[in-house]
């Protein structure tokens, strides 16, 4: 598969992850959330695999997007995979309020560069 190919994948899954996040949360408020162990789990893993597959992209496409910080979407990746002991609700309910909806943005235009990309 070409670099160009994967990184589409890579972003559709992303935004995937971004779609059942926003699934889990819709209707949710700061303190429905500390409430709810099982949307809690469900974000997490959403979280992980999104920062998990962020890695995964090129380079080049991620040069697109300045902005999105993503050496610490990789430090977060691994904050959620090996300190799930002493992971805070507040940073992650302020990283679904406050980062996603600018991630899913800058997802959504590496989609359409990759897109046009590949024709």
């Amino acid at each position: 598969m070409s670099d160009t190919r994967t990184d589409q994948v890579l972003l559709e899954h992303l935004g995937e992850c971004i779609e059942r996040i926003r699934e889990y949360t819709g209707g949710y408020d700061r303190t429905r959330f500390d409430g709810s162990r099982m949307v809690q789990d469900a974000v997490v893993r959403n979280l992980q695999i999104l920062a998990e597959s962020t890695q995964r992209l090129g380079e080049p496409l991620k040069a697109t997007e300045p902005d999105i910080p993503w050496r610490a979407i990789a430090g977060f990746r691994n904050v959620l995979a090996h300190d799930y002991l002493g992971l805070d609700t507040a940073v992650i309910w302020s990283v679904v309020e406050r980062d996603l909806p600018e991630l899913a943005s800058a997802i959504e235009r590496m989609s359409a560069a990759a897109a046009r990309l590949s024709e």
